[in-house]
């Protein structure tokens, strides 16, 4: 391994579901979570805001796709008031309602029906994923990024933010090659940190140093 990506990894290695207290597992509760994390990331917002935010609503009871169907408004208004999630919040507090009926609705609140849905084929899962409301090709690339530390059919999930950080360290740009870098198991982490690398220039300069 690189020595640039072994710093990498050591410094940035942690996905942001990691950092939202999620243990990703290929279950109900987890893949809900995520989902919700990839709404609050999708705003124009900070991601430590976001992080805080999903925090908030996970220990209100929003954790579940039941849970939060079952917070009023006015519950997730105030759990993303508290993380100061505030310039989006009323907007966000309907939507996320919403992607909790969907999600129940469509799926029962299990997302592995959507793999099973889509074929496990990345593409079509993509498009479900951009039914769910304030989830575009963004929410879903922040998705998949994740969730491929778990849905192994996704990987290796390499997107414009991954290959962006990649170029910035000197790394290839090539999909395959940038992902034969760490074993797979690495993979979601990897690409987390390149996409903290890719919006932060002082993070690339110094692991470049380093």
């Amino acid at each position: 391994m690189d020595a640039v990506v072994k710093n990498l990894l050591r410094e940035s290695g942690q996905t942001f579901a990691e950092e939202a207290g999620i243990t990703l597992k290929d279950q109900p509760g987890p893949l809900f979570k995520l989902l919700v994390l990839v709404n609050l990331l999708s705003a124009r917002i900070s991601s430590d805001i976001a992080v805080a935010a999903a925090h908030e609503l996970f220990e209100a009871g929003g954790g579940t796709a039941r849970g939060m169907g079952r917070m009023s408004w006015q519950d997730r208004v105030d759990a993303l008031g508290r993380a100061h999630y505030v310039r989006y919040d009323e907007s966000t507090a309907s939507r996320l309602g919403d992607t909790a009926d969907l999600a129940q609705d469509k799926y029962n609140g299990d997302l592995r029906r959507l793999a099973i849905e889509a074929g496990r084929d990345t593409g079509k899962a993509r498009e479900l994923l951009q039914e769910f409301p304030g989830i575009g090709p963004t929410g879903a690339d922040i998705f998949c990024r994740e969730a491929q530390a778990i849905w192994p059919w996704l990987r290796p999930y390499i997107d414009d933010q991954v290959k962006r950080g990649a170029e910035r360290l000197g790394l290839p740009a090539d999909p395959g090659e940038l992902a034969g870098k760490v074993p797979d198991k690495d993979l979601a982490r990897f690409s987390a940190a390149l996409v903290r690398v890719a919006h932060d220039k002082k993070l690339a300069d110094h692991l470049k140093a380093a």
